[in-house]
């Protein structure tokens, strides 16, 4: 039995929340807490009456002192960061101040570049190895399930993998003529960013959506992907033995892909500030400001999701291919959670996370990538938590 305090109170907050309280053995208290209390209080009142016990807080994210106060009132055995990623870092050295384990879903960027990549997060390796414990970096799906994935075939069905295509499909349908499924400012700026892959121990920059194929997703059907750049590329391609090329694929609809190149080509993504009626707004941030809260979608939109790895490598000597992946229903989630599959595929994982650090399952001091545990613990508490994955011996690959 432990105490998590979770910080954030947005989509996929709300359904590691759910999750937390449906996992009463392992999360006994947890405390919710974000820069809007109300918020807090509300899923509090939702979800009272079961066996975990709930507080809310009013904490500031970026103010580490406001951090360590809290986190020293309540005294958690985990802190699971589900804010945003500009604040990665100050939540970090908080835990560090009071020696508190640490597990997000995505890695930290900075406000003011587009660019998100491990580096500022692994500089704290040696200070967590010091300080006696653990940061669990990218508990989500994708980074999250995909590392998990990866070590899982790894340790079950490879001698060695060279090949590594992570493919992310939302067929979800919400009506909007457009609109995002996660955080506008974050997901704008992932699509209109460069894409690149790993290959032969190098990055390979593309044009953003310059590389398309069309995969016929089991449950699904075809659909277009593109390659973006992804995070999880980054650790993979260092923890994962004989590591040849690693590319991340995501499917967009026309329309989608249409209302974005007509914003992109008006101004409104862009995160350089402008001056407006006297004062410095970001056109980006005015943007999501405008555009449907994600968190409104889960009740309209119908569909699946699929997301999942496909490897290639060697066993005994012999090529072999091997697809690991999960499908989601946007309407079951919500009728188990109230949220769409998106919040929910990353909810999940980031309650998993938490929970086998929490109850010391998954240790190690210092920052790690989830890839660098076990993955068979993480894979079982999948099937048990609402996230089933499937597997295949034989599957279509994206390049013959």
């Amino acid at each position: 039995m432990g105490k998590a305090l979770i910080i954030g109170c947005g989509g996929v907050a709300s359904v590691a929340i759910h999750k937390c309280c449906q996992n009463s053995e392992a999360f006994e208290e947890i405390c919710i807490a974000s820069r809007t209390k109300s918020k807090c209080d509300a899923l509090k009142a939702k979800l009272d009456g079961g066996k975990t016990k709930i507080t809310t807080a009013q904490v500031d994210a970026n103010k580490v002192e406001e951090l360590v106060a809290l986190i020293e009132k309540f005294r958690p055995d985990v802190v699971l960061n589900l804010a945003l990623p500009y604040q990665d870092l100050t939540i970090m050295d908080a835990c560090l101040a009071t020696k508190t384990h640490y597990v997000d879903t995505a890695n930290y960027e900075p406000e003011d570049t587009a660019k998100f990549e491990y580096k500022w997060q692994w500089a704290y390796r040696e200070r967590y190895e010091k300080a006696g414990i653990t940061a669990l970096l990218g508990s989500g799906f994708d980074p999250g399930v995909t590392g998990v994935f990866s070590a899982y075939a790894l340790k079950h069905h490879f001698d060695e993998i060279n090949y590594i295509d992570i493919l992310d499909c939302n067929a979800g349908d919400h009506g909007y003529p457009f609109a995002t499924n996660f955080n506008p400012e974050i997901n704008i700026r992932e699509v209109s960013a460069k894409g690149s892959y790993w290959e032969d121990g190098k990055w390979v920059e593309t044009e953003p959506m310059e590389i398309k194929r069309v995969y016929n997703f089991p449950e699904i059907g075809p659909k277009d992907m593109y390659l973006l750049h992804h995070e999880e590329l980054e650790s993979l391609g260092i923890n994962i033995p004989g590591i040849r090329r690693i590319r991340f694929f995501m499917t967009f609809g026309q329309s989608y892909l249409t209302h974005l190149k007509c914003l992109e080509n008006v101004g409104m993504t862009s995160i350089e500030p402008i001056e407006f009626e006297g004062k410095k707004i970001v056109p980006l941030q005015f943007l999501k400001a405008v555009l449907p809260d994600p968190a409104s979608l889960g009740p309209r939109t119908k569909g699946k999701t699929n997301i999942g790895c496909i490897f290639k490598g060697k066993k005994d000597g012999k090529d072999k291919t091997y697809y690991l992946y999960n499908v989601c229903d946007h309407q079951e989630c919500y009728k188990e959670v109230g949220s769409q599959a998106i919040s929910y595929t990353t909810g999940v994982p980031a309650m998993i996370g938490a929970m086998l650090v929490m109850n010391g399952t998954w240790k190690g001091p210092g920052v790690k990538n989830i890839e660098e545990f076990d993955p068979d613990p993480f894979m079982d508490a999948l099937n048990k938590w609402g996230l089933p994955w499937k597997e295949s011996f034989h599957p279509e690959m994206v390049d013959e």
